[in-house]
C-alpha cells in the first residue's frame, strides 16, 4: 500500500509528465487541423522583413512565410518539446530562423528590431499575455505591424459564460490554454491600435473553442 505522504508527490510527478510531454503533443496535433491551417494561411504570408513570432511552438507557421518577403524570423517559445519539432522543420526550409526558448514576457531583443510581429494561437496560453504584448510593442519598429489570429472570448454572452465556467478545467487539460481571453481588448490595452479586426466562429466547431479574432494592429 502506498503511504499517504507519497501520494501528493506522485500526483505532482504525473502532472509534470503530462504537462511536459503529453499536453504539448496534443497541442501540436490540434494546431495542425485543417480549419486552423486555413486561418494561418490568411495571416502569415503578410509578414515581411525581420519577423518576431511569439509562440512559434512546433513551427506550424513556417510553411506559410514568403521567403521573398521575409529576411529573418526570430521565434520565441518556452516549451522544449514543441521547439524540438520546430528545429527539425527549420532544417528543411529556405527561411533564416532563430529560436529563443523562453517566455515572451521578457524578450531578450533590442527595441525597434522587428518589422512584423506574428502571434497565432499563442495569446491563449501565455501566462501574462499583457506583459508579452508590451514586449512585442517594444521590439517592434514604430512603423511595424502585428499580425494575429487567435481563439478567445465570445461576444455572445451565453457562450462567454460557458467559457468562464469551463476554463479552469480546460486550462489544466490543454497545457495552460485559456478559453475566455478577450484578444482585441488585450491588444488595444497594451500599446496597439487595431487596424483590421474580424471576429467569427469556425465552422463545425463548438463556439466555446471556435470563436476567433483575426486582424492587424500598429504600435501606438
Amino acid at each position: 500500500m502506498t503511504s499517504p505522504e507519497k501520494t501528493p508527490a506522485k500526483a505532482k510527478q504525473a502532472a509534470g509528465f503530462y504537462d511536459r510531454f503529453i499536453a504539448p503533443r496534443l497541442v501540436h496535433c490540434a494546431c495542425s487541423l485543417k480549419p486552423i491551417r486555413k486561418q494561418r494561411e490568411k495571416v502569415v504570408p503578410r509578414a515581411q522583413g525581420v519577423v518576431l513570432e511569439v509562440g512559434i511552438g512546433s513551427g506550424h507557421n513556417l510553411a506559410y512565410y514568403d521567403p521573398e518577403k521575409v529576411t529573418r524570423i526570430i521565434g520565441i517559445d518556452p516549451n522544449p518539446t514543441l521547439t524540438a519539432i520546430a528545429k527539425r522543420r527549420i532544417e528543411t526550409t529556405r527561411l533564416k530562423v532563430e529560436i529563443i526558448q523562453q517566455g515572451a514576457e521578457q524578450i531578450p531583443l533590442p527595441e525597434d528590431l522587428a518589422d512584423t510581429a506574428v502571434i497565432t494561437y499563442s495569446m491563449c496560453t501565455i501566462p501574462d499575455a499583457a506583459a508579452a504584448l508590451r514586449e512585442v510593442h517594444r521590439v517592434l519598429k514604430p512603423s511595424g505591424r502585428l499580425l494575429f489570429v487567435e481563439h478567445g472570448r465570445s461576444t455572445q454572452l451565453s457562450t462567454a459564460k460557458w467559457q468562464d465556467r469551463l476554463n479552469p478545467l480546460w486550462n489544466r487539460l490543454a497545457g495552460g490554454c485559456n478559453l475566455n481571453r478577450n484578444v482585441a481588448k488585450l491588444i488595444a490595452d497594451n500599446g496597439f491600435n487595431l487596424d483590421e479586426i474580424e471576429t467569427y466562429t469556425l465552422p463545425l466547431t463548438p463556439a466555446i473553442l471556435g470563436f476567433h479574432y483575426r486582424g492587424t494592429a500598429k504600435p501606438k
